[in-house]
């Protein structure tokens, strides 16, 4: 199909002012081509300018319009200037981003409209599966890291109980019971529950033997639904998220969430934990040329649906710090009003898809979404409910910080395959991963359970954590150096008796990590 012809001169007044706010000098992303009045302008492309990438963003728009393709276009542009990209996975088709995309007539009628020169590409990606339940190396976190918060949360538990869980943490970490996975923290809250144990319920304050009953019942059902195996290690090193490839190009992670989408309040608050995790690791970096990592939360809802005060703010805390560490977050979600206005407000790139408006419930979602627009020469209610897929209304932070003008645009094609990878080339490409041997078999050493296991007449103050004499340690580290396991193993050599473990914004366990 012949490229559409147009010539910069030629675009009307309001036109050109929108496509001049575009026109930045640095490296960029390209988003795609300028509508005006229905017609596309493919002299006036519409760009991302890449240093803007990690002040944060949102995708949004209703299902069927195009929201996963601009994460894979803004993926793949990532990757090929040197960007980490995590991406979730939540329908199982986002895996095609690791193989070259598939020429025809709709993809070459969409590059000619926009004036792009399309490649079929593959780009660098790494799998990952939540807990072992997919196609993908298994991700998993220790209770311990995990924190109370996120756990009350995945729990739903109420303020009062998610309160009661943070004494509990509390007092496994001063008494070095380490909690590696479910069955370690149903051991000491069955402990602190037991007659033998209500002694030392007595001296956590404000925990009531009732409460720690609520939360010990919480946790069995929880087990009994099969959600151990997202529990343990080897825990997954975060800093696996932030590799670039032999050619330099941006690894792009991709957590596989298909298998475990009937558990959302589950994988949304793990997609938290790694982000949590993210933030207390990363130094300071300041504004930097291009982002450490861009991170797409997608069903973005799900993680605020439910969430108490104190959940809310540490997101919020979390959203507003991690930019100074150069990790950017794309929240993906249906409205910009499924976004709690503290966050909402951190977000300065926004693509938006075509909203419906068949109901009530429609036309104020439409009308709330428009309010959150910089003031803009379209009619904004009338063009969200009349684009269509691939198009999005966007507005960027441009290269000195301020909004861009808000401009209709058409959307480049990815240039990735747009579905899923064959499952054979999908679990070959896991099993081959040096990542696979690191993390593939689940391993539980001692830890509270055990320790409260074998206790016999002993209560938690007179066990003692074991020791490792200066002439082990050789051995020690070269068993665990290069292993997934290395990062809980120094987090529990820090955990002694009479010594708490330092907590960040979300009460997730600091780490040390090698470097």
């Amino acid at each position: 199909m012949p490229e559409a012809q147009s010539g910069s001169a030629a675009l009307p007044q309001e036109a050109l002012e929108i496509a001049a706010g575009y026109a930045f000098g640095g490296p960029a992303l390209e988003l795609g081509a300028l509508l005006w009045d229905g017609v596309c302008l493919p002299d006036a492309q519409v760009r991302i300018p890449l240093p803007m990438l990690n002040r944060h963003g949102l995708v949004a728009g209703a299902t069927g319009t195009g929201k996963t393709k601009t994460l894979q276009l803004i993926a793949e542009q990532l990757s090929a200037q040197g960007v980490p990209v995590f991406l979730a996975d939540i329908k199982g088709d986002v895996s095609g981003i690791s193989a070259p995309g598939a020429r025809n007539e709709k993809v070459q009628a969409r590059a000619a409209e926009v004036h792009q020169q399309w490649e079929a590409t593959g780009f660098p990606a790494e799998f990952y599966a939540l807990g072992g339940i997919g196609h993908g190396i298994p991700v998993r976190a220790t209770v311990t890291s995990f924190g109370p918060l996120l756990l009350s949360k995945v729990l739903q538990l109420n303020q009062t109980q998610e309160q009661s869980l943070g004494l509990i943490f509390h007092y496994a970490d001063q008494k070095g019971l380490e909690l590696v996975d479910l069955k370690d923290l149903r051991a000491v809250v069955a402990f602190l529950t037991s007659d033998e144990g209500k002694g030392e319920l007595k001296n956590i304050g404000g925990l009531s033997t009732a409460t720690a009953g609520v939360i010990l019942r919480s946790l069995t059902a929880f087990e009994a639904e099969g959600m151990a195996d997202f529990f343990g290690e080897p825990e997954f090193d975060t800093a696996e998220l932030l590799r670039t490839a032999d050619d330099g190009g941006g690894l792009v992670s991709v957590l596989e969430l298909a298998a475990v989408q009937d558990r959302p309040r589950l994988f949304s608050t793990f997609l938290m934990w790694l982000l949590a995790d993210l933030f207390h690791d990363l130094p300071e970096v300041g504004d930097v040329d291009r982002p450490k990592l861009v991170f797409f939360f997608d069903e973005a809802h799900l993680l605020f649906n439910g969430a108490s005060k104190a959940f809310l703010d540490s997101l919020t805390q979390t959203v507003r710090l991690i930019r100074s560490k150069g990790v950017g977050v794309f929240f993906v979600t249906q409205t910009a009003k499924d976004v709690p206005v503290d966050v909402l407000a951190q977000l300065g790139n926004r693509v938006q898809h075509a909203l419906r408006a068949f109901t009530p419930d429609d036309q104020k979602a439409l009308k709330a979404t428009v309010k959150t627009f910089p003031d803009s020469a379209y009619d904004l209610e009338e063009l969200l409910t009349g684009l269509g897929t691939g198009e999005a209304v966007v507005t960027v932070l441009s290269e000195k910080g301020a909004p861009t003008p808000v401009a209709a645009t058409r959307l480049r094609a990815p240039e990735s395959l747009m579905g899923p990878v064959d499952a054979g080339a999908l679990d070959s490409a896991v099993r081959s991963s040096s990542l696979y041997g690191r993390y593939a078999q689940a391993v539980d050493r001692e830890s509270a359970y055990e320790k409260l296991d074998s206790r016999g007449a002993k209560g938690p103050d007179e066990m003692k954590a074991p020791r490792r004499s200066r002439e082990e340690d050789p051995s020690v580290v070269e068993q665990v150096v290069g292993s997934g396991m290395f990062k809980s193993l120094a987090r529990s050599v820090g955990t002694q008796i009479g010594r708490e473990i330092t907590r960040s914004i979300f009460g997730t366990a600091r780490a040390r990590r090698r470097r």
